[in-house]
């Protein structure tokens, strides 16, 4: 368990390194870090820095382990409660057993407000609605939209295919109850960040192979989107950079154990063969994150495909950016700019 007043110290030691005078902050950090013509943000370098002191990984011996690491550190960067928003508890019934929500609406939001299901991250191992409660906060707030934000089963408790089946689900549930959750039914948008990414996009798939409803607006935040292969990206911050080569092989051997084709769309959507018809789309990348490659293809067959995409390289962050709210600037900055676009892909839509 952690120690709440360790906790707050930690909390409050974090803030005060971020908050000193940049010099000192670059002395912390160490010389600038430029690789692939990118030149690192101050504020990712300093993280990586404090996390390299504390000991801080993404995978650790166990699913158990890791889990509890991150419930304990997650207070460090998350930020205070971003306020004001709303929270109310909701439960999605399935055939798979409940899956657990919270739907956040920000003050103000009309009666048929546009909404964002959101997948967390974490490597379909990890992660949870409360290690992701400020992301979903943030972009209820500052895209004016509700955001449904679901607790689906992870892995090896519940491996392929059992997150993506929880994932429609959620989508499909959303649709229906559209008013109940004060939205409008063609106003609802799936994203993610990671593994959620991965999920959004997955369900979007999904949602056209089925012939039903689908999203208005894909978000999707520094998406995995192939298992299958290596690219150069992973390469070149395979280590050092927060999410690591070893982090990635240890969350897909869990997810996706001995004996899942790691080619199926539904773990690998950059694999479909058809990407025509699919809502339009803002894909994020990070310039120092193994999966940056893989992102940036999958926006460019959503391109070529004709769907209407916005492809987003932050060339100076690390994954995992919209979790680190509390800390610096550059992270909301950034996170900033999606919740614009999820405001303006949700305008208008379904309004009449």
């Amino acid at each position: 368990m952690a120690n709440p007043l360790r906790s707050r110290a930690e909390a409050v030691a974090a803030q005060l390194v971020f908050g000193l005078p940049r010099a000192l902050r670059r002395s912390i950090a160490g010389r600038p870090v430029q690789i692939d013509g990118q030149q690192l943000a101050l504020d990712a370098q300093l993280l990586l820095r404090l996390q390299q002191i504390a000991g801080v990984s993404m995978a650790r011996n166990t699913p158990e382990l890791a889990r509890e690491m991150l419930a304990a550190s997650q207070h460090l960067v998350s930020g205070k409660p971003i306020q004001p928003v709303s929270t109310r508890e909701v439960t999605i019934p399935d055939s798979n057993g409940d899956i657990p929500a919270t739907l956040y609406s920000p003050a103000g939001a009309s009666s048929s407000s546009g909404l964002l299901v959101f997948f967390h991250g974490g490597g379909w191992v990890i992660g949870t609605r409360a290690s992701h409660d400020n992301t979903a906060r943030f972009f209820a707030r500052h895209a004016g939209v509700r955001v449904l934000s679901i607790e689906y089963r992870l892995a090896p408790e519940h491996p392929f295919p059992a997150a993506t089946e929880d994932a429609l689900a959620a989508f499909l549930f959303a649709h229906a109850k559209a008013s109940d959750l004060g939205a409008h039914p063609d106003r609802i948008a799936v994203g993610g960040d990671s593994a959620g990414g991965n999920l959004a996009a997955v369900v979007t798939h999904a949602a056209k192979e089925r012939g039903g409803p689908m999203p208005a607006f894909q978000l999707l935040m520094y998406p995995g989107v192939d298992g299958s292969t290596r690219r150069r990206s992973r390469e070149l911050f395979s280590d050092g950079f927060f999410l690591t080569d070893a982090d990635m092989t240890w969350f897909l051997d869990h997810y996706a154990p001995t004996g899942v084709d790691r080619t199926d769309p539904r773990l690998s959507p950059l694999l479909n063969n058809d990407f025509s018809g699919l809502p339009p789309a803002y894909v994020a990348t990070a310039g120092f994150d193994p999966l940056r490659d893989e992102g940036e293809e999958y926006a460019a067959k959503l391109r070529d495909a004709g769907v209407p995409t916005a492809l987003s390289r932050q060339h100076d962050l690390i994954h995992g950016y919209v979790n680190f709210l509390g800390i610096g600037t550059r992270f909301r900055e950034a996170t900033a700019e999606a919740a614009g676009a999820l405001r303006l892909g949700l305008s208008g839509i379904g309004s009449a």
